[in-house]
């Protein structure tokens, strides 16, 4: 028996004033499975990621979400439930590293209620997981982008959703910190205590971290499936307008791209 899916999506469209952004996307996300979602710049990939998180309603179309409406839910309930990374977050006030992670919390938080341990526990795993203990009582506006980013990162683990979604999470960080917090990641996907829908420039990082990849070009779903058998040629000509040699990475066999000038 086929498992419901967890987000189902129908004719999804949106529009700015300037014209479509998304022209009828149509797809389905399993739960438990690391989906990224790749394409060229201003094809839509922000704005999916928004209005499956409930933070733009579509022009047209439907989402559902654990079989409900998305419009069903209210805010607070959605926060308990997806979280997200966005790709800028300014924070002008100088609150601190740990303050901020415990914002993560405040959806699970009765109103006027104060954190208990197992939210302190919680805020606690995410600034480890993010390597930030030993800058919990620095402001975040003396810190680096790449410091930030992965206190914003580190907000949306302490929020300890089943579903997160993350929009260029890494595209601030050194090859380390990247590394390190997709492989945390994929092991709690791989535990089955996650979904992840992630925004993806790297074709090669992608394909190294997602069971499944989804295609955009100028609003539409070009493709979605395995990774293995969506990186093609023909697929990436497609979408990005480029060529390359594919090849499995020395290691893990998985499809790596040598593009070529």
């Amino acid at each position: 028996m086929t498992a419901a899916p967890l987000f189902e999506a129908t004719d999804l469209r949106f529009r700015y004033l300037r014209g479509h952004v998304l022209n009828g996307a149509s797809f389905a996300l399993t739960a438990g499975r690391f989906y990224g979602l790749l394409g060229p710049n201003g094809c839509g990939k922000t704005t999916l990621l928004d209005l499956l998180a409930g933070l733009k309603r579509p022009t047209r179309g439907q989402i559902r979400f654990q079989g409900r409406s998305l419009d069903a839910y209210g805010r607070r309930e959605l926060a308990r439930e997806i979280a997200l990374v966005p790709q800028n977050f300014y924070i002008n006030f100088p609150f601190t590293v740990h303050e901020v992670v415990m914002m993560g919390r405040y959806p699970h938080l009765r109103r006027f209620a104060q954190p208990g341990d197992e939210d302190r526990r919680l805020v606690q795993e995410a600034m480890a997981a993010t390597d930030l203990v030993r800058l919990a009582r620095q402001p975040v506006t003396a810190l680096s982008g790449g410091e930030r980013q992965r206190v914003i990162f580190a907000r949306a683990l302490a929020q300890d959703t089943g579903m997160l979604m993350l929009d260029e999470a890494t595209s601030n960080l050194d090859i380390r910190h990247t590394l390190g917090l997709l492989s945390r990641t994929r092991e709690r996907v791989r535990q089955g205590r996650l979904t992840v829908l992630a925004v993806f420039q790297d074709v090669n990082l992608a394909a190294l971290y997602c069971d499944e990849l989804l295609f955009l070009q100028e609003g539409c779903l070009v493709v979605q499936g395995p990774t293995a058998e969506v990186v093609r040629n023909d697929i990436l000509e497609t979408v990005y307008g480029v060529a390359g040699h594919i090849r499995p990475h020395a290691e893990y066999g998985l499809p790596q791209v040598d593009f070529r000038r």
